[in-house]
């Protein structure tokens, strides 16, 4: 008998499959093609012209990105969605704020801008017209501030502080995502994008590009509305209650965030840090409109109330043929109708959230933009473009992705299955029981035996 010294182990290594690799480029080639046929036919298609210039620029842009799709030796890499959001962002952005060209919205929060400096109140007491109206509240006139104060000058311009905040905002919430609190996560981030590649292919997207370049308003809602959700879902009680309240502040279609994330605090960090983050949300959306509401009232609701129902003195341009305005349009008493079921959508949702709450930021997210796609479809005054809502919160935690396991307070997330035994405790993964398992690993190794030969 003798014994033989340690051989080393043969490292596991996985072959490079050229079909697959070539199958994922193909794939990412098609993506773009997919997204250049559709900005061609938006800007053959719509009467706005800043939308058309941003389907001509964006066109070009993603049909170059195919091709170096087709042309790189690796699948969805950042060169091609570079390409992609220079041309379908910063060209058509760059071109819009040079010759002035902007659409309604960013006009009309300029506007409220200067209202707000002028009379403490973003709305016009009288309005007339479609372009008097300002159907957001009063938190959304802040991105008008600067236009007010710095004159007109492209940095004042409102679709730059939109990108902005939006970029800065889906950024922190990958970084928060990324960032975990367990022991078993830094497989798990060493695997994930970073915020930076993260934003790239999110800006590289037409559900992102589009708002970016010709200046939506929604897109900063949503990007508040995704930095609360990744906040409740570590645990972090007060930031994600400003979160939620800065969202709110600015348009009506952030409040279903409310229940959505109180409810994911509530798993992640306890029903007391659920009421802390809920009293923190609502009284800064309290700071934030009832000053503005109580200067003048009328004005309030003539312009955020009915106005975005279509009960406003001028018929809001939202009309896509949609259940909710098909409804309110076509059917005796539809108006009702829609209302109606909007109400019991609403029912619906908050009682799975009692029943079976989210537990993870994922699952959050989705259940968030479930129903504010059910919404959104039954809303009497709505249009297409709300899309983007469900589109980017049922896409972004994923594209960042966002732990998927329930976390604990604090933001821990459980790095193996509890025995029976340790359920309830928190489980401890000590380097101890690992040196103690590699140093029996190696003895047995070692000291084994193998009969001589003959």
């Amino acid at each position: 008998m003798r014994t033989h010294p340690p051989r080393p182990a043969p490292v596991p290594v996985s072959p490079v499959r050229p079909r697959r690799r070539g199958s994922a480029r193909r794939w990412e080639t098609a993506c773009w093609a997919a997204c250049a046929v559709f900005a061609l036919l938006l800007c053959l298609w719509t009467t706005i012209t800043p939308h058309r210039v941003w389907g001509a620029c964006a066109a070009v842009g993603y049909g170059l990105a195919g091709l170096v799709a087709h042309r790189s030796a690796r699948a969805w890499g950042r060169v091609s969605a570079a390409v992609a959001a220079a041309g379908s962002v910063l060209v058509p952005l760059v071109f819009l704020v040079a010759h002035g060209r902007c659409q309604m919205e960013v006009a009309v929060v300029e506007r409220s801008g200067g209202l707000l400096l002028g009379s403490g109140t973003p709305y016009v007491p009288d309005p007339d017209r479609l372009g008097d109206y300002n159907p957001y509240l009063p938190g959304m006139a802040l991105f008008g501030l600067p236009r007010a104060v710095l004159g007109d000058v492209p940095l004042a311009d409102g679709r730059v502080w939109f990108a902005v905040v939006s970029l800065g905002a889906m950024g922190l919430a990958a970084a928060v995502c990324r960032g975990s609190g367990g022991p078993g996560s830094l497989n798990n981030a060493r695997r994930s994008p970073t915020p930076g590649q993260a934003l790239l292919w999110l800006a590289a997207t037409p559900a992102a590009a589009l708002p970016l370049a010709v200046g939506g308003v929604d897109l900063p809602v949503i990007a508040l509305m995704c930095l609360a959700l990744a906040l409740a879902g570590r645990g972090r009680p007060v930031a994600a209650g400003l979160a939620l309240g800065a969202a709110a502040s600015l348009k009506w279609t952030a409040w279903p965030l409310l229940p959505v994330g109180l409810a994911l605090l509530a798993v992640t960090a306890g029903r007391r840090a659920a009421v802390r983050a809920g009293v923190t949300a609502v009284a800064l959306g309290v700071l934030a409109v009832v000053p503005v509401a109580s200067a003048d009232p009328r004005a309030f609701a003539e312009h955020v109330l009915l106005f975005p129902l279509g009960e406003g003195g001028t018929a809001s341009p939202a009309t896509s043929p949609l259940p909710g305005h098909l409804l309110a349009t076509r059917v005796p008493g539809g108006f009702a109708l829609a209302v109606a079921a909007l109400a019991l959508s609403a029912v619906a949702v908050a009682v799975s959230l009692v029943t079976r709450p989210p537990r993870t930021t994922v699952a959050a997210a989705d259940r968030l933009a479930l129903g504010l796609g059910i919404a959104m479809c039954l809303i009497p005054a709505t249009r297409f473009g709300y899309a983007v809502y469900p589109l980017v919160l049922f896409g972004w935690f994923r594209l960042a992705q966002a732990d998927r396991r329930t976390a604990r307070p604090g933001g821990a997330v459980p790095t193996r299955l509890a025995t029976p035994p340790e359920t309830g405790r928190p489980l401890r993964w000590t380097s101890s029981l690992l040196r103690d398992r590699v140093t029996a690993a190696h003895r047995n190794h070692l000291f084994a035996v193998k009969p001589l030969e003959d």
